[in-house]
């Protein structure tokens, strides 16, 4: 929620934050990404990012062409107007980064790289399902 609210202000939403800065942080390597490679990078749904994708065309931000290599896949692009809302917006969410860290040390300390690592960790282990009979049982 906190990063809805700070980006709030350019006009994005969270995960719209996230499909720029992926598509910004791919373009200054070079790539121009289909639809689909991006929704494999963020870890959204495809279904989800051709929403996004068209919300944030619509917006001016991103610029939607056919693969010429595969007619079938769409590759993104940010627009001039997309790069400059995409710097504005990285900058304001590393500004939330340094607020939320600064009790560890900032964001390049020792202790929150350790914190970082320890909620990767907690995020990667997979969860069984809970179920009604799992109370009953106890």
């Amino acid at each position: 929620m906190a990063v809805d609210r700070a980006v709030a202000p350019l006009g994005l939403t969270h995960a719209q934050y996230a499909l720029v800065a992926s598509l910004y942080g791919m373009a200054r390597s070079g790539l121009r990404p289909s639809q689909r490679r991006l929704a494999d990078h963020t870890g959204l749904e495809p279904l989800y990012v051709s929403k996004l994708a068209r919300a944030l065309e619509a917006a001016g931000l991103v610029a939607r062409t056919r693969d010429p290599d595969d007619p079938r896949a769409v590759q993104l692009s940010l627009t001039e107007e997309g790069s400059e809302v995409t710097r504005r917006a990285i900058r304001v969410v590393q500004g939330l980064l340094d607020q939320l860290l600064e009790p560890l040390g900032g964001q390049d300390s020792p202790r929150a790289q350790e914190f970082t690592r320890e909620l990767a960790t907690l995020l990667d282990v997979p969860l069984e399902p809970h179920t009604a009979n799992d109370e009953e049982q106890s």
